[in-house]
């Protein structure tokens, strides 16, 4: 049998005698590298190592040397997981795994809630499994097969979950003992390739995200493919614990959550001062760039949303109620629809495009309340919308505009690593292949000639048209995703708005959401975190305390702070009865970037001491060179 061989980026040809499992071809023929394999292709075909190969073919490896292959690996974890905790809990009914950006999370049913202890126990017994070295083998069955399987086994949770997936969809069925499950991909060989990983909590989840369904316990397993990923991640989460914005925000007095309002931020005085200010910052941005801000009602009639696809697709999600008049409203969950009202509310001539609308538009949609987390995920929050109304003619242009606008925005912030996705065609869509050629070749040309790399999402987009994401990466390595640029053809077509050509006709304009910050919240709590709550100068809700060592300089003390003020920088005046350096120590606690010293010799001589909060001496300044000196050292946004 001739076998032509891909592994490690090389190809290599083989002559087998007789039929032998793929692992063992690799022993035999000693294929350099090959104790990294663990997963391989068949004629294409997904299969585990333990395959016989029967006749001629092509085989691709997987190596556990590639960071791109760890999705693939994560699955087998998942069985590792599920393993274990049916080895100490046989009647605990492993429900469904997912994949995370960390490793991954597997639902089980009837059982009591795990606690610290039994997440101790049951990564105990996984390394136990991984010591011993055990073989596993898969077999395909298809998603049919398998949902019958766990029916007959009374297992009604995994064959609810099958019934749902597609029918001809493969799985892999593996089977030990009393211990059966299925899996998206083939395992890996042996246990022994299921080293690095660390169990690390657990959580209630209802089954399919329904309040009314029964409550499953959820455990996280983060897990890698070799011991120095997992030390760079559980660092990661050490220095990630310390950053958390819920800890920061209280410690700072910037917001704070009430159970009277789950999902919504009770603004505090300086955290409603970082909203003006970051809110400001790019209402100035959008207004050099062309930009006319808008704003549309928060609660708008249900013939809206049906017209937008909402309230047949959206639904569930959105906050709902009727008149006495019994007439239909929500409240927006996007801006979109009242975007396309105020296009649609005079005619518009090919000589108003491009028409560029900005809008802070306060959305409001129902998140399960399990799922919300501090500012990362609420359910009234503010989103950074904008939506530009063009002529085909003028798509690419407005792409590239609008695409620059976000990476310069990002690097105000510091945020230098930002990675971007192209999400193409789905098979579920609306609109012509012609349009969407056209709409795809624009998005990739903008890229390409502003010389920005990307990757391509395949089959990722919305229904109505192609879009990109800006990933961030932060000060400690994480990624975010913020913000997206859509191209619609979905809501001018539904709509049925239109522009008047040079030639007196109707024509559809092409509609562009876009979106920077997403949502100004959630950005705020990235932002809280990336700095550690350092915030750079002009955006630090207060800039400069000023600390007077005795009553006797109070006066003076409010004199200075009045001067910063009428300078436009934000001062506040510490007047307790405290020593000075307890008065250095909570305002340096506050994360306040300058602190002004008052004592009798400053006040003789008109001057102040000024220390950063980095604990940077500066001296004494004359009050008449305040504004000189906050201006040059500090990175102020005019």
């Amino acid at each position: 049998m001739n076998i032509q061989l891909n592994f490690l980026g090389s190809t290599q040809h083989l002559q087998l005698e007789q039929p032998m499992s793929i692992f063992e071809t690799l022993s035999r023929f000693k294929i350099q590298g090959y104790k990294k394999a663990f997963l391989a292709k068949l004629d294409a075909h997904f299969v585990d190592l333990h395959h016989g190969i029967q006749h001629d073919c092509h085989i691709e490896l997987f190596s556990l040397n590639d960071d791109n292959n760890l999705i693939l690996l994560r699955h087998s974890y998942a069985y590792l997981l599920a393993q274990a905790v049916y080895q100490l809990y046989p009647a605990a009914q492993p429900v469904e795994y997912q994949i995370t950006n960390q490793g991954i999370y597997y639902d089980f049913a009837d059982t009591s809630y795990f606690n610290q202890n039994d997440l101790q126990q049951i990564e105990l017994k996984m390394h136990e499994w991984v010591q011993q070295h055990l073989d596993i083998r898969t077999e395909k069955i298809t998603a049919d097969q398998a949902a019958n399987f766990f029916k007959q086994q009374d297992l009604d949770f995994k064959y609810q979950y099958l019934k749902n997936t597609s029918k001809s969809s493969d799985l892999f069925f593996h089977q030990n003992n009393d211990f059966s499950d299925v899996y998206l991909y083939p395992l890996v060989p042996n246990t022994e390739f299921l080293e690095y990983f660390k169990v690390t909590h657990v959580s209630g989840a209802y089954w399919q995200g329904d309040a009314t369904q029964p409550m499953l316990q959820r455990i996280y397993v983060t897990c890698w493919a070799d011991q120095k990923q997992l030390k760079k991640h559980l660092k990661q989460v050490e220095e990630a614990a310390k950053r958390d914005h819920r800890k920061l925000a209280q410690q700072l007095d910037l917001l704070h959550f009430d159970d009277k309002a789950p999902g919504a931020v009770f603004w505090h005085a300086k955290g409603w001062k970082l909203f003006q200010l970051l809110s400001d910052y790019l209402r100035q941005q959008q207004d050099d760039a062309g930009y006319i801000e808008v704003n549309t009602p928060d609660v708008m009639d249900r013939e809206l949303w049906e017209i937008s696809g909402h309230w047949q697709n959206y639904q569930q999600h959105m906050f709902t109620t009727v008149t006495e008049d019994q007439r239909s409203y929500a409240l927006k969950p996007m801006s979109c629809p009242g975007a396309v009202c105020l296009y649609a509310h005079e005619l518009r001539s090919y000589r108003d495009l491009p028409l560029r609308m900005a809008e802070f538009g306060k959305v409001h949609r129902y998140e399960p309340s399990g799922s919300l987390h501090g500012l990362m995920r609420v359910r009234h929050f503010t989103q950074d919308d904008a939506h530009i109304f063009c002529t085909n003619s003028q798509l690419l242009s407005e792409c590239k505009n609008t695409i620059a606008l976000i990476y310069k925005i990002y690097e105000q912030f510091g945020f230098n690593e930002v990675s971007l996705k192209l999400s193409t065609r789905p098979d579920h869509r609306v609109g012509t292949e012609e349009i969407w050629d056209f709409l795809e070749n624009t998005l990739k040309q903008s890229l390409e000639q502003l010389n920005i790399p990307y990757t391509l999402n395949i089959g990722e987009g919305a229904f109505y048209g192609p879009k990109l994401e800006f990933t961030l990466k932060d000060a400690i390595g994480r990624e975010w995703q913020c913000g997206t640029i859509q191209v619609d053809l979905n809501l001018p077509e539904r709509f049925d708005i239109h522009y008047i050509d040079e030639n007196n006709e109707k024509q559809r304009p092409v509609m562009l959401h876009r979106a920077l910050f997403g949502s100004l919240e959630r950005f705020i709590g990235i932002l809280i975190e990336h700095y550690m709550g350092h915030f750079p100068f002009w955006l630090a809700p207060v800039q400069i305390a000023i600390l007077p060592i005795t009553d006797v300089q109070h006066d003076y003390a409010k004199q200075v702070q009045e001067s910063l003020k009428q300078n436009g920088f934000r001062a506040t005046l510490d007047l307790s009865q405290s020593k000075l350096n307890y008065k250095i120590r909570e305002n340096t606690l506050q994360k306040i970037p300058y602190l002004i010293i008052v004592g009798e010799q400053e006040m003789q001589q008109s001057s102040v001491r000024i220390r950063a909060q980095n604990g940077q001496d500066f001296g004494d300044i004359l009050t008449t060179d305040l504004h000189d000196f906050f201006t040059t050292q500090a990175n102020f946004v005019n």
